[in-house]
């Protein structure tokens, strides 16, 4: 299979910062009353791994009621301009103009756009009017990975053409105050908001190389994570048994998405995975059988911007590249379906 490398990486948040004793207090006043035993769960704030995390508004803007039309106009204006700026940085490091992109892949599921959120830019930067669009709604978390494999496969079905790549999550603007559950609770301590942008082509030119991309799917897993249709806009389906499940079927997941690639998990030097959470970090340490903090850039990320859904895991892959990436290593992310999605990623010498 002919590789195909990443020539450029860049990660972008919108400049609302909210730190995790914040967040506390605004869900204490927001959604606290409804739970008579709301200080006994906030103890998940402590637990989650998160100091701070970006926002697409300023705090704020979450305490009053918001409509659907509302957040969908929040997504609109900040999604784009993280959209246009991620897209930019990463055109920049690659030495390459917006008019010499043949495929812009997007990945959002956290608002609405149709026009989706990479026409809305051609007004902003100069594309081609014959640029392939290829938007993709509905792969959650996981969508930094799949994402990118469908931009590989993409670029490796026309060599030489180049694809961007662009995911943009705005997780905070899926808050419910008016009939908040526990997983409301789980979700204002655990995400936030960010877009990441590559650019792909075929061949062995760039920082690293896409050698494989595989996926996992468990029937009867609707109800682990998702988003459901309200009123006011989508509300969040959370499941707490992320990091048994997690712990439980990774390793059989892994291999299996190893094995048409002929490599066993003992194989990769470096495994860089979505940081769900920190209970979901240490789950794959322990089914991976990695040492304990071997994922630490997973960490670092989780700590300094939250789970930002699809985005999160190449804000991860930016770090491990820029400590110096080793020769074999496997990305990898869960999202709803249930899915797991896989990259393989052979490091450029």
């Amino acid at each position: 299979m002919q590789p195909v490398s990443i020539l450029s990486l860049c990660t972008q948040t919108p400049p609302h910062v909210l730190t995790q004793d914040e967040a506390i207090a605004a869900a204490r006043d927001l959604i606290g009353w409804q739970f008579a035993d709301f200080e006994r769960l906030t103890a998940v704030f402590g637990n989650a791994g998160v100091h701070t995390r970006q926002l697409a508004r300023p705090a704020d803007w979450y305490r009053s009621p918001r409509t659907f039309q509302e957040r969908t106009q929040a997504y609109l204006e900040v999604a784009l301009d993280l959209w246009v700026a991620a897209a930019e940085r990463a055109l920049i490091e690659a030495d390459l103009r917006a008019e010499q992109v043949d495929t812009i892949v997007t990945v959002s599921s956290t608002g609405i756009a149709t026009p989706s959120l990479e026409a809305r830019a051609m007004a902003r930067m100069p594309f081609r009017s014959d640029v392939a669009r290829v938007p993709v709604f509905g792969l959650g978390c996981a969508g930094g990975a799949t994402g990118l494999g469908l931009s590989s496969k993409l670029a490796r079905a026309t060599p030489g053409s180049t694809v961007l790549f662009v995911t943009v999550e705005l997780c905070s603007l899926a808050l419910r105050t008016d009939r908040a559950d526990k997983a409301d609770i789980i979700s204002t301590a655990l995400f936030g908001d960010g877009a990441a942008a590559c650019v792909l082509r075929s061949g062995e030119d760039g920082f690293v190389q896409i050698t494989g991309s595989e996926e996992k799917t468990w029937s009867d897993t609707l109800d682990i994570m998702g988003w459901q249709a309200e009123p006011t806009g989508l509300g969040v389906v959370l499941n707490r048994a992320i990091p048994v499940f997690a712990q439980r079927e990774m390793r059989q997941a892994m291999q299996e998405m190893l094995d048409p690639q002929g490599l066993k998990i003992e194989d990769i030097d470096q495994f860089i995975c979505h940081p769900g959470g920190a209970k979901v970090v240490d789950a794959l340490e322990n089914a991976l059988s990695l040492n304990q903090g071997a994922l630490v850039k997973e960490r670092e990320v989780l700590r300094d911007h939250g789970n930002m859904s699809a985005p999160t895991v190449l804000f991860v892959l930016d770090r491990y590249r820029r400590a110096g990436l080793p020769g074999l290593c496997v990305l990898n992310a869960l999202g709803p379906g249930f899915t797991a999605s896989s990259l393989t990623l052979r490091c450029a010498a």
